[in-house]
């Protein structure tokens, strides 16, 4: 979901550059939503590993 949330990071900036506005908004605002979603879900994780009683390593 990282590699996702990269690519459409980069799709924004390239749209950005070359002067597409719509679309790099657009891209822009998918890359943070699955940025977010990312950082959730590692959270989660985090937490649930914590409460079964395994360590982070």
């Amino acid at each position: 979901m990282l590699g996702w949330a990269l690519t459409f990071f980069v799709l924004a900036i390239v749209a950005a550059l070359l002067g597409f506005g719509g679309i790099a908004g657009t891209a822009a605002g998918i890359a943070q939503f699955l940025f977010f979603v990312l950082l959730v879900l590692l959270v989660l994780t985090v937490v649930m590993r914590a409460i079964r009683g395994r360590g982070i390593t």
